[in-house]
């Protein structure tokens, strides 16, 4: 009799929670075939077999088997019970062995990974953890920007449950807007990008939040000297709807302003970030899953002066008001829909809104013996970006050696570049900055991930996408193509290519973490950015404890943008078009990652050589010129070590050489007596010898943390004691020249600095 081919799908689950596994295995033991599942815990397993004999595993779970005697498609829908002693063990859960995996370039971070990390300030924080590893560079000490594989801050898309996050800084880029104990897991790709993700060139930070228990109420929490925060979760409707609600803030503002005003000082600073995360999600039957969720985050910052200074007969009384604030909205609703055993499909609809106010208010009232002079000004700006889109995306499994994914998107941009209003007392009040634009943007795709034999598997696709901006409509044809030959069990070679277009452009004005910088779209005048990415490498398991990735890359990208000389974000004289340059870059570099996952000592090591050059024809007289971020090594070690049961110590090292710099080489005093020759005053005429053709010095940095955890009987208690820059490095955050000694000097704003946290779970 011939034997029937029959289809196993389903979802897995965790068993106490209810949430999503993802990636977990699914094999059929009577031939070692087998699928994983995907981001929403589906999984579709064909088979020839009979009876069938089926497997369900992930890491840090007990494995489940069935048998079945099924001669029809038929629906097995499983919970996995967590092994509590595995999860101490192992730090990456849900991993697929590097060397199988046809994807290169990337890596999965779950939440015990994050939060098993040493902590940052006292606080887990995922961008910060991602800056650890190879191809990645950190930007400004401080700051939370991201550089990938010589990409700008702007050529990263990040996606919070599948919406764009234009900003995702607080604390002026030290800390990101990313919870982690709202967090369920994160996927990071820096090359060979699969067809379905688009619009930015250098990376993917793809985070998905927790769904919510579907079974019990629980929640978390933290008291610390950076922030607070609260997440609980539970059933709505048991087994059927769950929920989770976070919240975070610091409280700075509490302190500063009292601090200020017992010092007597004429100076108020007060400053604090909060964010909200919310979710919620309904299973209307087994074929049918509702999912909604939304972020809000702002920070808010205020310098008020209010001093009197007396000059002979003239008093002067100065009442100045600075107010800046940022931040993000984002909601999604999404629905699931098994159509079939084999076809699985997900509708999203998103918005997302970032928002820059800044705002000066002076008032000045002069008292020239009993003669009363007031005057005032008042300058306020705002830019924001908001997106309304929609997409839908559909897995389709004809077999366990295809998985094919397709779909389509529609984006509606709305920019405000900028807006100025100045008013004073003269009666002016006039409005500068660029009128708002709306863009369209479109795509759609295919791929499919093909196991072409037991060692050879790729990953092969195409994005279509276009745009219209204006009256102009920009295409671009983007082929991707990633492979994968096992030539052992613990070896295999790796290599991919990439096309990405990019619409929107972001003017960078400075390095120093203000959220200043300015979203800006395509324009008739103003063409997409393009980036080709090709690379090779080779991954392996070493001793099997140790997992080791070798990856060169070579990175073009054409359509860049930069500011001109002297422009800036507050320049009003002119529209942002006219204040920029279009250029091309390139780099290239090799990375090496060895991470250790099992055992009392857990962590990676990181190493990155790198070149990242720019090309504009009207900077830097025409010439090439090192990228502000170039870093020509880059070095990073992470280490965690369960010192007891309840005590894990943490380790951070890194080092980088430095970053390039515009800085004047000479200086000369200015002759402004054009008859003799004389020089009068102290005005000085500045030689550079070209842009960023100077070196920072090299960067280095030891942050230490410690955890002590215990049960209570209501739940656990953590305390978490951290130092930032242990040996106080006095690393370079701003470098001037000083002309009076005729040397360079440099400012460090970030010595050793404790942190502490109590940690709760009930």
């Amino acid at each position: 009799m011939e034997k029937k081919k029959v289809t196993i799908s389903g979802f897995l689950t965790d068993e106490e929670s209810g949430e999503s596994l993802i990636g977990a295995h699914v094999i059929d033991l009577n031939n070692a075939r087998g699928v994983t599942t995907n981001s929403y815990g589906f999984y579709s397993l064909t088979t020839h077999s009979y009876p069938q004999k089926i497997s369900y595993s992930y890491i840090g779970y007990q494995s489940e088997e069935k048998v079945l005697h099924s001669e029809r498609d038929t629906v097995i829908n499983m919970l996995l019970k967590a092994n509590s002693q595995l999860l101490e063990e192992i730090t990456v859960s849900g991993h697929v062995p590097i060397f199988e995996k046809t994807q290169m370039s990337s890596i999965t971070l779950k939440s015990e990974e994050i939060k098993s990390a040493p902590a940052f300030m006292g606080e887990v924080d995922i961008l910060k953890t991602i800056q650890l590893l190879p191809g990645i560079q950190s930007g400004s000490e401080g700051t939370s920007g991201i550089y990938v594989r010589g990409g700008g801050p702007d050529q990263n898309l990040i996606l919070l449950d599948g919406v764009p996050v234009y900003n995702a800084s607080h604390l002026f880029g030290f800390f990101s807007i990313f919870n982690a104990d709202a967090i369920q897991n994160v996927n990071l790709i820096k090359g060979g990008f699969p067809a379905r993700y688009g619009g930015r060139l250098s990376s993917v930070i793809d985070i998905n939040m927790k769904e919510g228990n579907n079974n019990e109420f629980h929640g978390e929490g933290a008291i610390g000297n950076v922030a607070t925060k609260l997440t609980i979760e539970g059933p709505i409707h048991k087994g059927k709807t769950s929920y989770m609600l976070s919240g975070r803030r610091t409280f700075m503002d509490l302190f500063m302003v009292p601090l200020a005003k017992l010092a007597d000082s004429d100076q108020i600073t007060s400053y604090y970030f909060g964010d909200i995360n919310a979710k919620v999600n309904h299973m209307f039957s087994d074929k049918d899953r509702v999912f909604l969720s939304a972020y809000a985050g702002k920070d808010k910052f205020k310098e008020s002066v209010d001093a009197i200074s007396n000059f002979g007969n003239v008093i002067e009384d100065l009442n100045e008001d600075t107010d800046l604030n940022w931040g993000n909205i984002t909601t999604a609703i999404r629905w699931n829909h098994v159509y079939s055993p084999r076809l699985f499909g997900n509708l999203t609809t998103t918005f997302s809104r970032y928002e820059l106010n800044l705002s000066t208010k002076v008032d000045v009232k002069f008292d020239r013996n009993g003669t009363i002079e007031n005057i005032f000004r008042r300058n306020t700006y705002t830019s924001n970006i908001r997106d309304w889109a929609a997409k839908i995306d559909f897995d389709y499994l004809p077999s366990n050696n295809h998985h094919i994914r397709f779909g389509a998107s529609a984006i509606d941009h709305l920019f405000e570049p900028g807006a100025s209003r100045f008013q004073s007392h003269l009666e002016t009040d006039t409005t500068f900055g660029s009128s708002n634009i709306n863009t369209q943007e479109f795509y759609t795709y295919i791929e499919d991930e093909i196991r072409v034999s037991n060692r050879f598997s790729l990953n092969a696709g195409i994005h279509l996408s276009g745009s219209m901006a204006e009256n102009t409509f920009y295409p671009s044809f983007q082929p991707r193509i990633s492979t994968n030959y096992q030539f052992s069990e613990f070896f295999s070679v790796k290599a991919s290519y990439a096309r990405m277009a990019q619409y929107i452009h972001l003017l960078v004005n400075s390095g120093v973490g203000l959220p200043t910088d300015l979203w800006v779209p395509v324009t008739d005048r103003i063409k997409p950015q393009i980036a080709d990415q090709v690379a090779l490498g080779v991954a392996m398991e070493v001793a099997g404890k140790f997992e080791l990735t070798v990856e060169g890359y070579y990175k073009w990208m054409s359509g860049l943008v930069e500011y001109k000389d002297g422009a800036g974000f507050l320049d009003i004289d002119n529209a942002w078009e006219d204040k920029i340059e279009t250029g091309e870059g390139y780099s290239y570099g090799i990375e090496l990652l060895v991470q250790k996952r099992l055992g009392k000592t857990t962590g990676w090591l990181g190493y990155t050589w790198s070149k990242n050059k720019r090309d504009f024809e009207n900077l830097n007289f025409g010439r090439e010129f090192y990228y502000r971020y170039d870093r020509r090594h880059d070095i990073s070690l992470t280490l965690n070590h369960k010192l007891k049961a309840n005590i894990d110590l943490g380790f951070i090292w890194v080092y980088g050489t430095g970053f390039p710099v515009t800085l004047p080489t000479a200086t000369y005093k200015r002759s402004n007596d054009h008859i003799t020759g004389k020089v009068r005053g102290t005005d000085f005429i500045k030689d550079f010898h070209g842009r960023n053709a100077t070196r920072t010095k090299d960067y280095h940095r030891l942050d230490i943390s410690i955890s002590f955890s215990k049960k209570k009987k209501w739940g656990e208690r953590k305390w978490v004691f951290g130092l930032y820059n242990t040996y106080s490095r006095l690393n370079p955050t701003f470098v001037e020249f000083n002309v009076d000694k005729k040397q360079f000097t440099q400012l460090s704003l970030f010595p050793i600095i404790p942190a502490f946290s109590y940690q709760f779970k009930f």
